[in-house]
């Protein structure tokens, strides 16, 4: 199946078909970003006294966090099938599901009936991102994948942008007929692609592992790195891979705080709530741009910003990224929370600092995707093991769905009963703790193979380059 592209000719050790199963794979991630960013085009709608369907600021926010609840359900289940099908086969059965939530949001006629569309929709997410991580950093040659793996927010990005340019300017119907058209052409493309060596190896597969080596590397001879795959396969399969290592292993334990750890500073910095809300918020900030054009302009600027990030991730690093974005973020939430608090809570005319929130936003929006907006992402497919990976993701896709959920709500209540300055206060806070953490916590993994990452995990690294050095300086002396 996977030479079904084969007769198109690229050059010997070409890294083509890794960039084309990447961009066909990030069909799926494209339908999971539409779905999640729904909200923000289609809540103004919903709640407007000529609503179709009549909805309150609560349930809009139930609306808003109904995927990361469904998530939960697809996660769990991907953790169990993606070492029994394969990671292709989980990212394949997302593109039903897409289809039917979409036709359930175009037909629905009650609010409890774009709940259920939206549950599917979560349930299809808790497979896209405990699968597709996981076969990134499993396809990608280590000197691209920072590249590869941070299409998954590239893909989010470009979704939500997609959405919010759809949504503007279609009914909530019409968006979504025409959003159920992806899922079937992700569906028949993604078909033709290879699955992952690692997961091959692990089935014994090893002729269709070795054609997949090839395929992915255009390489007559991928025998050295057939071996390192096997000999990692077989290193992870002597633990048991239960989900308790998790913790009981201390390098899993490390990878466990590193991850949700990044993912928790991630969402309280406030950026999938801000993306929920994007029009009701550039209509407080903004008297002279339309909150459409505002929120247009808001998503291409992340998309500009999340492209820039993916090619200085292999070249400058992980962590620089991480410190001066987070560093940004917190000064641009401060900024917008500022604004809000003088213009809502005193007498002080602000009406000459207009500009000021709208330029906030957008420059958060720009310095949050240089790092933070792409990089927790890409450490998915970077921290794990392979014995116990489909744990980690499964549970690392729950504890994001908890977070985003957490901070929606949060966002609700704050701006509801005390003013919207609250939560932009509580995000910048957020920043600064998450600043000591990276400083701290977070390790570069620029450069480095996923077996690599693991002996820097283990304590091992070091140990190794003071061998090393320590032959280097028997040698030089003899």
């Amino acid at each position: 199946m996977i030479f079904g592209l084969a007769q198109f000719k690229v050059a010997e050790g070409s890294a083509f078909y890794q960039y084309l199963a990447t961009i066909t794979g990030c069909l799926g991630v494209l339908s999971s970003a539409m779905h999640f960013a729904w909200p923000s085009p289609s809540l103004p709608h919903l709640l407007s006294p000529d609503s179709p369907i009549p909805v309150t600021s609560q349930d809009g926010s139930w609306l808003a966090a109904m995927p990361c609840i469904g998530a939960a359900s697809g996660s769990l289940m991907t953790a169990y099938m993606v070492d029994k099908i394969g990671r292709k086969s989980c990212m394949l059965m997302t593109a039903p599901a897409y289809l039917l939530a979409w036709l359930m949001v175009a037909f629905a006629s009650t609010i409890w009936e774009l709940y259920v569309a939206r549950f599917i929709a979560g349930w299809a997410d808790g497979l896209v991102f405990t699968a597709f991580p996981m076969y990134l950093g499993e396809i990608a040659s280590y000197h691209i994948r920072g590249l590869l793996g941070s299409s998954l927010q590239l893909s989010m990005i470009i979704g939500m942008l997609i959405i919010n340019i759809i949504g503007s300017y279609m009914s909530i119907r019409n968006t979504a007929l025409v959003s159920a058209a992806l899922s079937p052409i992700f569906f028949v493309l993604f078909w033709f692609m290879p699955d992952s060596p690692y997961y091959l190896v692990m089935k014994g597969k090893m002729d269709e592992a070795t054609k997949s080596l090839k395929f992915l590397r255009q390489q007559k001879d991928v025998s050295s790195e057939l071996n390192q795959v096997v000999e990692a396969v077989r290193e992870e399969k002597e633990q048991t891979g239960k989900w308790y290592e998790l913790f009981s292993i201390e390098s899993n334990r490390k990878a466990v705080i590193i991850v949700f750890g990044l993912r928790a500073i991630q969402q309280f910095s406030g950026t999938t709530v801000i993306m929920f809300y994007a029009k009701s918020i550039f209509h407080e900030a903004s008297a002279n741009l339309s909150p459409t054009d505002a929120t247009i302009i808001y998503f291409s600027l992340q998309l500009v910003c999340a492209l820039v990030s993916s090619f200085l991730v292999d070249k400058v690093g992980r962590k620089p990224l991480l410190i001066i974005s987070i560093i940004g973020s917190g000064v641009a939430l401060s900024l917008e929370g500022t604004y809000f608090y003088l213009s809502k809570n005193t007498t002080l005319d602000v009406s000459s600092l207009k500009v000021v929130p709208l330029v906030a936003l957008l420059g958060y929006v720009v310095i949050f995707n240089i790092g933070m907006g792409v990089i927790p992402v890409l450490f998915l497919g970077e921290m794990f093991p392979t014995s116990v990976k489909a744990f980690a993701l499964c549970l690392a896709d729950i504890w994001f769905g908890i977070i985003v959920t957490l901070v929606s709500k949060f966002f609700q209540i704050m701006q509801d009963d005390f003013g919207i300055s609250v939560p932009f206060f509580a995000f910048a806070a957020c920043c600064a703790l998450g600043l000591v953490f990276i400083l701290i916590i977070v390790p570069e993994t620029k450069g480095k193979t996923l077996e690599d990452i693991q002996l820097e995990l283990k304590g091992l690294e070091k140990e190794q380059k003071g061998i090393e050095k320590e032959q280097d300086i028997i040698i030089t002396r003899c």
